[in-house]
């Protein structure tokens, strides 16, 4: 054998045995993350080489909308096993965020394993266009009886029975107990009474996350306990009822709480921020929805009360994001995929950190802050950079003490608008995104007494966001509808006119989900005369 070719050969087989012995690798997603994606759309993870079809499991590659639930469904393989690929069997809620998780489980067809830190990444479905013009279609009570308080702190919008409509969990903090209201299902947005007896809780109950902690298909519900410095974990029978709770002691006052998972094994544990400990608390989940003692750590601000997780740095590996009420910062830690978190940035809030909201405000595909500052009559939005940094907070302004923040898509631009809670100013306030992350007022609610939050969800399933206003001392939910556009007036001009066509027919030769009219899945011929007969109709 000729000396050169034979020493080529041997490097070639180096080369290649090197190669073959490095983790598998994910290359691309699809949605991709931080981007805005149709709610019917499948998720697709590709890998730099096949895949060992076997380790793909319910356990291994999954995902979760933060409102509909478990996102289970057929499995596919392309692309010569490098792509996987869930079709849901039931279609996302829009304006939803989307949380896709990949375990370290997942083995290569050479052998070799994902990483040990595991892959997850975020992405937020997207919204038909709407007014922003909201009406309030009902008023509920939590009460059993006129004397009973119960005080709201806040709810949950969960598909907690899987018919595809989204129920509301009440955590309330003195009757110490969740009350799950479900959906009518029949379109009106409407909720019969409350379940009973209601699902019994700790006291002083304060966040909530919902989660398939388990991975059994059915919503959970996670609640941090300020007054018993616990978490209750909540594991859902798929009727509303739950489980006897798991209790886990954790770091004095949790006032905030995050699901993710830190490990890298595909199952989701629980952080909570902890203003008395001054410090932020792990609970690792083995895989059932049961949860080891915590592991506390600084999270390098002083008084942390609000925590969030996103993937600030784009790795790959959900971080941290801790509001801090005393420093009046937002600390940034990176999560390094075993259970461990790095400080690696922090930006002046301006403002008393008393809750945080994640989302990409300025359109630039970076995460970033919307926080509400307690005792500082405003709200704050701090930019993100990518790499784990964030800008300081710009202020916006709102009376009194501002216990809440949230972002959602209300008019279907593409962008996150933003709604703030004042239990002391007595209002809801929401602010338009001019599109680049700044912002403009648009209108205040008066609330019955002291609002607790303000809940995100498409609550008629007309394909636009409504809102859900609870007062956390009136114990009153407001069902506030938002009013879709005509579904003739597909440019959402406010008039239906012969412009419809063009913008329609545009987005159908482009292939564009929002031509998908009928909602079948696909942009295809019956899609044209459905919207034709919607342009024909009454405008109503």
């Amino acid at each position: 054998m000729n000396p050169a070719y034979a020493l080529c050969a041997a490097a070639t087989l180096a080369a290649v045995s090197a190669a073959s012995a490095q983790p598998l690798t994910v290359v691309s997603t699809s949605p991709a993350r931080h981007t805005l994606a149709p709610y019917t759309t499948p998720i697709s993870v590709t890998f730099d080489r096949p895949v060992d079809r076997s380790t793909i499991t319910a356990r291994s590659f999954w995902a979760f909308g933060r409102w509909s639930g478990a996102a289970d469904g057929v499995v596919e393989f392309s692309d010569d096993d490098r792509t996987v690929t869930i079709r849901p069997a039931r279609s996302l809620s829009v304006g939803e965020p989307v949380m896709v998780t990949v375990a370290n489980t997942v083995r290569a067809a050479d052998g070799q394993f994902l990483r040990p830190q595991g892959y997850q990444y975020q992405f937020m479905t997207a919204v038909r266009p709407g007014r922003m013009q909201f009406t309030q279609i009902a008023s509920m009570t939590t009460k059993s009886f006129p004397e009973e308080f119960t005080r709201i702190y806040g709810a949950a919008g969960s598909d907690v029975d899987g018919d595809g409509w989204l129920d509301l969990v009440v955590v309330n903090e003195v009757s110490s107990d969740l009350r799950v209201f479900r959906n009518r299902a029949d379109g009106t947005g409407l909720y019969h009474p409350f379940l009973t007896p209601p699902t019994a809780n700790e006291y002083e109950a304060s966040p909530n996350e919902p989660s398939d902690f388990d991975r059994d298909g059915m919503a959970d519900i996670a609640t941090g306990n300020s007054d018993g410095s616990t978490v209750s974990i909540h594991l859902g029978n798929g009727d509303g009822t739950y489980r006897p709770r798991q209790v886990v002691a954790v770091g004095a006052g949790p006032h905030g709480l995050a699901v993710l998972d830190a490990d890298g094994d595909g199952d989701i544990d629980i952080v909570t921020s902890n203003t008395g400990g001054n410090n932020v608390s792990l609970l690792l989940n083995n895989g059932l929805g049961v949860f080891a003692p915590p592991v506390n750590f600084d999270g390098g601000c002083n008084g942390e009360y609000a925590v969030g997780a996103a993937d600030m740095d784009e790795d790959g590996i959900l971080d941290l994001v801790v509001g801090c009420i005393t420093s009046q910062t937002v600390r940034v830690l990176r999560g390094n995929g075993n259970g461990t978190f790095t400080p690696i940035g922090s930006a002046a809030a301006n403002g008393s950190v008393w809750m945080i909201a994640l989302g990409d405000v300025n359109g630039d595909g970076h995460v970033d802050v919307a926080t509400s500052n307690a005792g500082s009559q405003t709200g704050s939005i701090l930019l993100g950079n990518g790499a784990g940094g964030l800008a300081a907070g710009v202020t916006y302004p709102i009376p009194g003490h501002v216990v809440a923040t949230d972002l959602g898509d209300f008019d279907g631009d593409g962008d996150l608008d933003w709604v703030l809670s004042s239990f002391g100013g007595g209002r809801w306030r929401m602010y338009r995104n001019n599109g680049n992350g700044t912002f403009a007022f648009v209108q205040d609610w008066t609330a019955d007494s002291n609002p607790a939050c303000a809940v995100i969800l498409d609550f008629d399933n007309d394909r636009d966001v409504d809102l859900v206003f609870t007062d956390e001392i009136a114990d009153t939910i407001r069902l506030m509808r938002n009013n879709s556009y005509c579904r003739g007036d597909f440019n959402a001009d406010g008039a239906v006119g012969v412009d419809d066509i063009f913008v329609f027919l545009s987005a159908w030769f482009a292939g564009n989900w929002l031509a998908d009219f009928n909602e079948s899945g696909a942009s295809d011929v019956p899609d044209i005369f459905d919207f034709l007969a919607a342009w024909f109709a009454p405008c109503v």
